[in-house]
């Protein structure tokens, strides 16, 4: 009887040991959540033109970061309205940068076909697979003068409903990091 009464006190009083606050599963928009505020990992590449390039050669300027790579269907398709942002922000200090893990010699040979605008930078898969602060092609990370992520998103397009409000809110904020200059 006593054994009963223990497993029937046990059974009641589990209630109140339940997470009460609702479960956050990982996706991709709460990895992307996760990282803002967070300092953006250091990393070394090459350029088009084989020089060297960390992340120290962007420090203390807003940044914009897209991950891209050649045969990425989404990744191509948002390169012209990311070419709009770099002409419209370009003149006001904002520094844009594409990593490829394509070899700089075919990246050099696809910005020209292809008018991308951004620096590219290459480096290998496991490189920005340790960044991690990309999750999947395309991925767009800006970052503060200060070296922290403020927001992060996968395809920017203003024109594509799917994609409008988060590309909307990443302007704002570029806007935002501009203004505080």
């Amino acid at each position: 009887m006593k054994i009963c009464l223990i497993l029937l006190l046990i059974v009641f009083s589990l209630p109140s040991f339940a997470q009460d606050a609702p479960i956050r599963w990982a996706t991709q928009e709460t990895f992307f959540e996760d990282l803002s505020g967070k300092n953006l990992p250091a990393f070394n590449g090459l350029t088009i033109n084989k020089k060297p390039f960390s992340n120290a050669d962007i420090k203390g300027q807003v940044v914009v970061i897209n991950f891209w790579f050649e045969k990425c269907p989404p990744c191509i398709a948002e390169m012209p309205e990311l070419n709009k942002l770099a002409a419209k922000y370009a003149a006001r200090g904002v520094r844009f940068i594409g990593i490829t893990h394509d070899a700089p010699s075919s990246a050099k040979r696809f910005q020209k076909k292809n008018a991308y605008q951004y620096e590219i930078l290459s480096l290998s898969k496991d490189e920005i697979r340790k960044l991690n602060i990309n999750h999947g092609f395309p991925s767009n990370i800006l970052v503060g003068k200060n070296g922290k992520i403020v927001y992060a998103m996968a395809n920017f397009s203003l024109s594509d409903p799917q994609f409008k409000t988060k590309s909307i809110i990443f302007e704002e904020k570029l806007k935002a990091l501009i203004a505080a200059q």
